[in-house]
C-alpha cells in the first residue's frame, strides 16, 4: 500500500495545473466562446493528463524500488546465512 507521502501531489505539478487553468480561462475571456474553445480545452486536458501520468509513473517507480530493495535484502540473507553457534 502506498504511504501518505507518496500519494500527495507534487507542488510543482499543482502550480503547472493552476497556471494552465488560468491561461485557459484567460483565453476563453479574450477569444470568447468560439470554435477555438475546443482546441483550448483539448490542450488543457492533455496537459493535466500528462501531469497525472507522470505522478502515477513516479509512484510506480518508488514502489518498484521498494520491492527491489526487499528482494535484494532477501537474496543477501540467502547468500550470507547467519552463523549458528555449535558446541
Amino acid at each position: 500500500m502506498p504511504n501518505q507521502e507518496s500519494s500527495r501531489s507534487d507542488p510543482w505539478s499543482t502550480v503547472v495545473i493552476a497556471l494552465t487553468l488560468v491561461l485557459f480561462l484567460a483565453s476563453v475571456f479574450v477569444k470568447g466562446f468560439t470554435h477555438e474553445l475546443l482546441l483550448e480545452a483539448g490542450v488543457f486536458l492533455v496537459s493535466i493528463k500528462l501531469i497525472l501520468m507522470a505522478q502515477k509513473n513516479n509512484l510506480s517507480a518508488k514502489l518498484t524500488g521498494q520491492r527491489l530493495d526487499r528482494i535484494a535484502s532477501l537474496l543477501e540473507g540467502i547468500q550470507n546465512p547467519p552463523a549458528l553457534d555449535r558446541k
